[in-house]
């Protein structure tokens, strides 16, 4: 998720906010100050949910840069391992921008204590986002994003030109890579002029008496998946004695077929071509791993 679409404000936004929890001039725990900025700030339990693909909340992980920035300016002290104080500098830092931080201030603000490769001239229009001001581990998630974006555009292209039992294999191979099928991998393609409206079927159990069936369409972009054809997978199902399946599509669902799905007492769960090429890159089908990346941070355990 990328600063325009992430519900947590920009780190700068939330230095102010900091101080002014730290000004009753105590000591303030970690966790503490994380849900107290929050509270004061009024940030919705949606955007503190927002997760990293590296893991943790965005939202810890943006403060945690507001107080390491904080940190290095000389407005808040650690007195014990976990806890920050406010200083005088940081309370003159609460009179001297009472209007708050933005990208362009927090960089002319905070750029002398950045180590010397990241300082950069202040002249010149400021770009939104950069690498310098922005956290580096979302600087790094978004660049992989923008990667997957790419690599699964590229997917999806060479999906909807496959064989059609070429693309059958392809979401077997995604569900039992996801777990479904057991260790075993109990799965397999049907597919062919006989498959009475099943393309794949999963065993969840050794003797499958608890069975997941697969309908896949190999569709162009525009051309979604109706009403008409969830109707007659649901109607396969039924003959088979199934009460579960999934629809998968390189395409789309139309809003009818997904209202129709979510109606009809069976379990069916669609699953369109963007969600689909989403799967397979974090589950690594149809995709290898190119580069690993790695990040470090002081371990405060070890000068405990």
């Amino acid at each position: 998720m990328s600063e325009k679409t992430s519900l947590v404000p920009i780190w700068p936004e939330f230095v102010v906010p900091t101080l002014k929890i730290l000004s009753d001039g105590q000591k303030h725990q970690r966790r503490e100050i994380f849900d107290s900025v929050a509270t004061l700030t009024q940030l919705s339990d949606q955007a503190r949910a927002e997760t990293l693909k590296s893991g943790g909340t965005r939202y810890e992980q943006r403060l945690g840069w507001v107080l390491s920035h904080l940190g290095k300016a000389g407005w808040i002290d650690r007195p014990d391992r976990g806890y920050y104080l406010i200083t005088d500098a940081g309370r003159k830092a609460l009179l001297d921008y009472p209007g708050g931080f933005d990208y362009t201030l927090a960089r002319e603000v905070f750029a002398p204590f950045w180590p010397e490769r990241s300082k950069a001239p202040t002249s010149g229009p400021i770009p939104e986002a950069n690498d310098e001001i922005s956290d580096p581990i979302e600087v790094i998630e978004d660049a992989v994003g923008r990667i997957e974006i790419s690599v699964g555009e590229d997917l999806l292209t060479r999906l909807r030109d496959s064989h059609p039992d070429f693309f059958e294999q392809a979401v077997v191979d995604l569900l039992l890579k996801m777990g479904y099928g057991g260790a075993a991998q109990r799965g397999r393609r049907i597919g062919g002029s006989n498959d009475e409206g099943i393309d794949g079927l999963i065993d969840q159990d050794a003797l499958g008496l608890d069975q997941v069936y697969i309908q896949a369409k190999r569709y162009k972009e525009g051309n979604n998946v109706g009403r008409e054809s969830i109707q007659a997978f649901v109607g396969a199902l039924h003959g088979f004695g199934a009460s579960r399946g999934v629809f998968l599509t390189t395409s789309a669902f139309t809003s009818g077929a997904i209202d129709y799905a979510l109606k009809v007492p069976s379990r069916i769960i669609l699953i369109n071509g963007a969600r689909l090429v989403e799967l397979m890159i974090a589950y690594r089908v149809g995709v290898q791993e190119k580069q690993r990346f790695s990040a470090v941070e002081v371990d405060a355990d070890y000068f405990a």
